[in-house]
């Protein structure tokens, strides 16, 4: 039997046996004791004498280890300390190091876990002694001069009842110094923080993209203006197209031709990957697939803000353009909610930070020199990839996650192809899919959502090169245009959008739609600024109203599994409209000017009216599922 030795306070030394020997008492001459944990070691360790025991420390690795092997050390110490004894401070970091055990403070009768001197502690803990001193919570500390008394009790091999989470809550140290239960590990993060934290990163991200709208136009003068060999080989291109068909060359139309092409070249890239960013979500979770397209967002700025060529200017966009699956990446976290209405409300506030991000950043853009707006943006970007990598929590729980990347991928080739987008294939195949007649509205809200952002986005990127020319606003009167085209859309967001229930947003989807056909007529025909006022107001009711409720709409399909997939597929074709209607409609005003361009668009915004007016869904399809 093993032998070792504790020097108490007053340094009297107090003998033992091993642990694994049968329980003894042992008494010795004034000392301090402390109660931690079920492992109750009487640490004076030299503490209030001022020297340590090398035998007391052996002894508690010799207990860390029995812990460590899980051999279901449960031992019970009861002692009694001097109030002027520094054991408290042992008791703290023994308490901390075995967090499973119970505690029991008792007299120095050597009482401890009452369930027997050979097993573990079964029954309820005994109550807490009353004293007039205490040195640590749920610790009594006595008179100085008693004798220090020990027990030491060995468990069998068994783990303790409390670390059964089958058959009882797990137990551990509470406020009280008892057994008290411990709160879940694994709790699903609280809805509003998630809206917040979402809100909030995608604003940062949405200033930094912003700052380029009201530079683009002077911005691809200025590269015609330094001859850059790239920007200088576009425009011989298009020249010589022009003069091929017959077209008199406007230089001043050029730019609006390659505004349309970087725009479009953008979104065709965001089409590509954002397919594959919502898979790989569905299955690795939504928070690091998110750090890493923050990540390739900050880099496409650092590339952009290094380099002043038109060639870097490019290959920033096709870097943003592969890393921008952060944006179908914050609705499928706000798909990924429980309840409809915080669904309904976060997708309204993922409307707000775009109205905001349009208000502040065009405004921030036009106030800055040209050389410093892709530091800003750089600024922007990394701050939001700080944000997100301290406050994002992840919302898709293991347990609703998909089982393979592999099968995600393979439905991620179906997205893309625009006619399975539209059919959404992935989803049609995927594990439960929604049934016959929520699939049916499921495809026709994608064609609705497609048709919407094809217009609007090629009318979104001639509008400011029609301002520029028509009007002669400076990048300076660019920015002030779109801080009020974002100032009306965050206060129909926030005072009209976000308070419309579940099981409206069709019905507003309409209204809105109707409102773009004037809206357009009035910005392309309009020789006025009241006129172009007028227009742009209506335009900014729609463009607050439109995505946020549709996105909410959309959500409601599909299994929680495949929520990021049903979302992926709908920024898809989100992407692909944007990757073709801004070619097409700066086509169409570089042939044919801005009031044929405006006109025609603003007569095709009734075509997903009509198929709104002809959708037919139960009215549970717009509720979680």
């Amino acid at each position: 039997m093993a032998e070792w030795e504790v020097r108490g306070v007053e340094g009297a030394p107090v003998s033992g046996v091993h642990p694994m020997a049968p329980a003894r008492e042992t008494e010795s001459g004034p000392g301090a004791g402390i109660a931690a944990h079920g492992l109750g070691l009487g640490l004076g360790l030299g503490l209030g004498s001022g020297s340590g025991s090398p035998a007391a420390s052996s002894f508690l690795s010799l207990l860390r280890e029995r812990r460590r092997r899980g051999r279901g050390v449960g031992w019970g110490l009861s002692a009694m300390c001097s109030p002027w004894s520094l054991g408290t401070v042992a008791f703290a970091a023994v308490s901390c190091a075995i967090p499973e055990a119970c505690v029991s403070c008792c007299l120095g009768s050597g009482r401890g876990h009452r369930a027997g001197q050979n097993g573990p502690c079964v029954g309820r803990p005994e109550p807490l002694p009353i004293s007039p001193f205490r040195g640590f919570a749920g610790c009594p500390v006595w008179g100085y001069g008693r004798p220090w008394r020990t027990r030491l009790l060995r468990s069998p091999d068994p783990p303790h009842p409390s670390q059964a989470r089958s058959e009882q809550p797990t137990m551990g140290w509470g406020g009280g110094g008892g057994c008290t239960p411990r709160p879940p590990i694994h709790q699903q993060p609280p809805e509003r923080r998630v809206v917040t934290v979402v809100f909030l990163g995608l604003l940062l991200d949405l200033l930094a993209f912003t700052l380029l709208l009201p530079l683009l136009p002077g911005l691809l003068e200025s590269h015609g203006r330094a001859h850059d060999p790239l920007y200088g080989s576009w425009q011989g291109g298009v020249d010589w197209f022009a003069t091929a068909i017959g077209m008199p060359v406007e230089k001043r139309y050029n730019s609006v031709l390659f505004g349309g092409l970087i725009g479009s070249a953008f979104s065709v890239l965001q089409f590509l990957c954002a397919p594959l960013t919502g898979a790989t979500s569905d299955c690795l979770g939504r928070r690091p697939v998110m750090l890493l397209c923050l990540m390739g967002v900050a880099t496409s700025y650092a590339v952009w803000a290094t380099s002043r060529s038109f060639a870097a200017f490019l290959a920033s966009r096709l870097i943003g353009g592969i890393s921008k699956g952060n944006v179908s990446l914050s609705t499928a976290i706000v798909a990924d909610l429980g309840s409809p209405l915080a669904r309904s409300q976060g997708m309204a506030v993922i409307g707000v930070a775009f109205s905001l991000g349009f208000t502040l950043g065009p405004m921030l853009g036009a106030s800055l020199p040209l050389e410093m707006a892709p530091w800003f943006a750089l600024l922007f970007a990394a701050s939001d990839l700080l944000f997100i990598f301290c406050f994002l929590p992840e919302t898709l729980p293991l347990e609703k996650r998909a089982p393979s990347i592999a099968l995600g991928f393979r439905d991620a080739a179906d997205l893309l192809s625009p006619l399975a987008l539209l059919r959404f294939s992935a989803v049609a195949r995927g594990q439960d899919p929604p049934s016959g007649d929520r699939l049916s509205s499921l495809r026709r809200l994608g064609l609705v959502y497609f048709l919407y952002l094809f217009l609007f986005s090629g009318l979104e990127y001639t509008l400011s090169f029609l301002t520029h020319q028509r009007f002669q606003f400076s990048s300076l009167q660019q920015g002030k245009m779109f801080f009020l085209i974002g100032l009306t859309m965050a206060t129909i967001q926030g005072a009209y959008a976000r308070r419309i229930h579940p099981g409206g947003e069709v019905a507003a989807v309409k209204q809105a739609l109707l409102l773009l056909v004037p809206a357009f007529l009035l910005i392309g025909w309009g020789r006025s600024l009241p006129v172009l006022g007028l227009g742009l107001l209506l335009y900014s009711f729609a463009a607050a109203v439109v995505v946020p409720c549709l996105s909410s709409v959309v959500a409601g399909y599909g299994s929680p599994g495949q929520k990021g997939t049903v979302m992926g597929t709908l920024r898809s074709l989100g992407a692909l409209a944007r990757a073709a209607g801004p070619l097409v409609a700066a086509s169409v005003y570089w042939l044919a000017g801005a009031q044929a361009c405006f006109t025609t668009w603003s007569g095709l915004f009734l075509l997903p009216f009509f198929l709104l007016q002809k959708l037919s869904y139960p009215a549970q399809t717009l509720k979680a599922e």
